[in-house]
């Protein structure tokens, strides 16, 4: 197969280019580097990766790279919770706008590769449900500033998505990304487990924000390649969002002590108030606890990956200093 990724050289992107090399395949990768780093892709280049520095939205080459392509996985966004806070004018224009010319390319093609559009858990917006479950009704506050744009942007990337399936026949999937972790995510815009282990085995203290008691679900990256390749080249996927993440919840400050005894740093805890991380107008979603009952119905998909092994295998890379550039992996 020959692969497409935009974003490929960021957290997620990258791991769907080893994941494909691995494979046999040939890989396509277009980032404008802005979150993500060439040397997420050099420890596994293998002669079959071809890197484009290029911005999705102008890059001259997208129409040749979409007839040529198989399967394509949109991955570029604007992403992290610093830069999402800090950017609401490019979260807007970059996750609709290249989501848009993406679409609009493949369409032109005829060809009709597989094309997977990355969305996430952010659509479920400030709803109350403990289990969030594809079909149940969203909630949106816009009021409530902090991560609303970057929900709507994606829920617009789905209705693009299903819009383009129904009017053009494109074989697209719609996952919704639920917290993925592992090596080469960086701490630098706001994830939470990358900054944990590094505060810890530094031996400071490790920052919570508010009391701790938010809850998230965790999902090893490995798995969630598994999950979205499998979800990509399915039919009873396409035109569907469809959750992809682990179903295990644990709260903000129960991560912070599993990575303190994991490393077994003597790092202590501080509570930090979330106006001064985020601004006074942030507003916290308490709750993110997927149902990937649909997932695992589709596919044979199942989880390889505790979050006990994802924490110990980031604290064993960093340990032994396989850090390129400096990075957290």
């Amino acid at each position: 197969m020959h692969i497409l990724i935009t974003g490929g050289a960021g957290f997620i992107g990258s791991h769907l280019a080893e994941h494909h090399l691995g494979k046999g395949h040939s890989v396509v990768v277009i980032d404008d580097l802005s979150t993500g780093s060439v040397g997420n892709l050099s420890a596994f280049n293998q002669g079959r990766c071809v890197f484009n520095k290029c911005d999705l939205l102008t890059w001259e080459g997208l129409d040749e790279e979409v007839k040529l392509a198989d399967r394509i996985y949109h991955m570029a966004a604007v992403v992290g919770m610093f830069r999402v806070l800090e950017q609401p004018i490019e979260v807007t224009r970059v996750n609709v706008l290249g989501t848009e010319r993406l679409l609009e390319s493949v369409a032109r093609a005829k060809t009709l590769p597989e094309v997977l559009i990355a969305s996430s858990s952010s659509v479920y917006g400030h709803s109350h449900e403990k289990e969030l479950r594809e079909g149940i009704e969203l909630v949106f506050a816009p009021e409530k500033a902090g991560l609303t744009g970057y929900a709507l942007s994606k829920l617009t990337n789905e209705i693009q998505a299903m819009a383009y399936r129904k009017v053009h026949g494109i074989p697209v999937s719609i996952p919704r990304l639920f917290n993925a972790v592992g090596p080469r995510q960086s701490g630098n815009y706001g994830f939470v487990l990358p900054r944990f282990i590094k505060q810890a085995l530094s031996g400071v203290p490790l920052t919570v924000y508010g009391d701790g008691t938010q809850t998230r679900s965790f999902c090893d990256v490995r798995d969630t390649v598994r999950a979205l390749d499998m979800l990509a080249g399915h039919p009873k996927a396409w035109g569907e969002p469809v959750n992809v993440g682990n179903p295990r919840e644990i709260s903000i400050l129960d991560l912070a002590k599993l990575v303190i005894e994991h490393s077994g740093s003597r790092s202590t805890i501080e509570f930090v108030p979330f106006e001064k991380g985020y601004g006074e107008s942030f507003w916290q979603i308490t709750q993110r606890r997927p149902v990937v009952e649909k997932l695992q119905q589709i596919t044979t998909f199942k989880h390889a990956w505790t979050l006990e092994m994802t924490i110990d295998d980031l604290l064993e890379r960093n340990r032994s200093n396989i850090v390129p550039e400096g990075r957290l992996l």
